[in-house]
């Protein structure tokens, strides 16, 4: 070949080399997706990307239509990343529908068809527990509604369904009934009928749905927060079958928010009720904005050997915990937040942590005769693993105005437990003891009248 064809080739090699050069560098360099999950919940919606080395990130809202676009640096497109477009769900009440495309190379950019306006968080967790590194994105609403409202207006639409459906049932008993009428007969009327219809009946005026929330409601109200630990990106424990703490405990809270508001005069605030993370701070935060008269914390934990066995039931303690186990729990639970996910980076973090560092002396006094009450009742279905209220530095009870426990309804590492864990019947028992439990407890104390300034 001639030489000067020969050197005319090689610098068109080069130069198509060259030019293929960075987006084959950015292939080469470019992170591993592990696993990519969306946990949708009316309170935010939460998607992550799982990978096998830290991601960056960067990120845009658009208006009318409402989408977030993520830059996602050190990313090219693969099956893996493709998947996310499969995992949104219909009900997602946030994301309507993802797109994803290469935007450059190296660069992954994933489009959110947003349903309402969002306030997103997008942040990065280091490896925690069974997990790589994390990039999280957490799309809560623009505007945070009003816990309390909202529990005094379900209350009282729980009140006038009741309330129709006994004017229904009454009304079609009392139409079934021949109520026969003795009336003259004038010669120059017709006679009447023998049957005439039942007049309407009206048990209950339905109020206005616009009425204002008025004080006295408030004062009459008693919320209980129902904690279900752990969830979403935290499993917690899991058994020796496979039977996760955050699966059983919610499924046995939903059962108890149930058996508790069937009281007219009673609401329950679940911290979660489906399967999505919530941080610890953010549960006790909960409680506070609807003035909660108890925070129970239901759990299902695990211990270093299968032969531990019984159910628990924890308090704050203000200094030392009563026992080395108890300690244990409480570093474990604590942990939650590496596992679950938390943006440390959220301007107001610091200061709730600090407020809910002052815990009183009155909350330890009455969370230990709640646990008492409560750990009273349990004892009754089953085992108790301490036969009194035990104390550690739980950050789940710290709240300084409300009285708190931890429940360990049973450990879920002792196979013989866990198989209880499972079974409706003990569960529906479990639930029984709880509910009489805090209706012992407010028997002996009835709860303040709560003050509060509507906005």
């Amino acid at each position: 070949m001639n030489p000067r064809r020969r050197q005319a080739l090689r610098a068109m090699g080069c130069l198509a080399l060259s030019l293929r050069a960075p987006a084959a560098l950015a292939a080469v360099n470019s992170a591993n997706i592990v696993a990519v999950r969306v946990w949708p919940a009316p309170e935010y919606t939460r998607v992550t990307l799982e990978s096998d080395r830290p991601l960056l990130a960067q990120h845009f809202l658009t208006e009318a239509p409402d989408r977030l676009v993520i830059d996602v640096e050190g990313l090219s497109l693969s099956p893996g990343l493709r998947e996310l477009l499969g995992k949104v769900r219909p009900d997602d009440p946030f994301i309507a529908g993802v797109r994803v495309g290469q935007n450059r190379p190296g660069v992954v950019r994933l489009v959110l068809d947003l349903k309402q306006a969002v306030a997103p968080q997008i942040f990065t967790l280091a490896p925690a527990a069974a997990y790589q590194d994390r990039l999280v994105f957490d799309l809560y609403p623009k505007v945070e509604a009003d816990p309390l409202l909202a529990l005094i207006h379900e209350k009282e639409s729980a009140e006038r369904e009741a309330a129709k459906s006994v004017q229904d049932a009454l009304g079609e008993l009392i139409g079934r009934i021949d109520k026969p009428v003795a009336v003259a007969k004038p010669a120059a009327k017709p006679v009447p009928s023998l049957q005439t219809p039942a007049p309407p009946l009206v048990l209950l005026p339905e109020p206005a749905a616009s009425a204002p929330i008025s004080q006295a409601k408030l004062d009459r109200l008693i919320v209980i927060a129902l904690d279900p630990g752990h969830g979403g990106e935290d499993p917690g424990a899991v058994g020796p079958s496979g039977l996760k703490e955050k699966d059983v405990v919610l499924a046995v809270a939903l059962q108890l928010r149930d058996r508790l508001n069937s009281n007219p005069n009673l609401r329950v605030m679940m911290t979660r009720d489906a399967d999505f993370f919530v941080p610890l701070t953010e549960r006790v935060r909960k409680a506070r904005r609807v003035q909660a008269d108890l925070f129970v914390s239901i759990h299902a934990d695990a211990f270093f050997t299968p032969q531990a066995r019984g159910a628990s039931v924890f308090a704050l303690s203000d200094g030392a915990a009563t026992s080395s186990a108890a300690r244990w729990m409480a570093d474990r639970e604590n942990a939650a937040d590496m596992v679950g996910g938390v943006n440390v980076a959220t301007k107001d973090s610091n200061v709730l942590k600090a407020m809910l560092d002052m815990s009183t002396s009155a909350q330890i006094k009455d969370s230990l005769k709640l646990g008492g009450e409560v750990l009273g009742q349990i004892g009754q279905i089953g085992r108790l693993h301490k036969a009194r209220v035990e104390q550690a530095g739980f950050a789940v009870l710290k709240a300084p105005d409300v009285p708190s426990i931890l429940v360990e309804t049973a450990f879920i590492s002792n196979p013989e437990e866990e198989a209880r864990l499972r079974d409706p019947d003990y569960q529906a028992k479990l639930v029984e003891a709880l509910a009489t439990g805090i209706a012992r407890y407010f028997a002996k104390n009835p709860p303040l009248a709560r003050h509060r300034a509507l906005t």
